[in-house]
């Protein structure tokens, strides 16, 4: 009996595994509140772009405004790769997008600062999954062996 690769069954498609590695990373962090501050920075920098002339006319009112949503980019960035910083990620978004109101045009127009806010507070206020709960017999079992 040998066993022939092209009779073995198929295993999931590529896309599909990459589908579900990407699920589980997605679940262990604050994905959407690092979404959320990272698109709040991306139209904060992005409105006020200008051609340079332009900015260099405007002064440091263009670039502060284009500051604070690298700032913002950042701290999306930071709140994806190190969720043990939410917290403090979380606190720098939002001042950076309320921040961002007087800097640059209205806060990118009202949007880029609210979602840097809901993604600031998103961010502070997440919390990572709790662990299945044990069976009852299992917890039985523990308590009569632990007295």
């Amino acid at each position: 009996m040998t066993s022939d690769p092209a009779t073995a069954p198929p295993g999931p498609a590529p896309v599909h595994r990459a589908r579900l590695a990407f699920r589980r990373w997605r679940r262990t962090r604050p994905f959407w509140a690092g979404l959320w501050t990272g698109l709040g920075g991306f139209v904060i920098f992005f409105l006020p772009l200008a051609p340079l002339g332009r900015i260099l006319q405007i002064g440091v009112g263009g670039i502060a405004g284009m500051s604070g949503g690298v700032v913002l980019m950042a701290m999306a960035l930071l709140i994806l790769l190190l969720p043990g910083q939410r917290h403090t990620a979380g606190v720098i978004a939002v001042i950076a997008g309320v921040s961002s109101f007087p800097l640059s045009n209205l806060g990118g127009l009202f949007v880029g600062m609210f979602l840097a806010v809901l993604g600031g507070s998103m961010a502070f206020s997440w919390l990572p999954g709790k662990p299945a709960r044990r069976s009852r017999r299992r917890r039985a079992y523990e308590g009569s062996t632990a007295a």
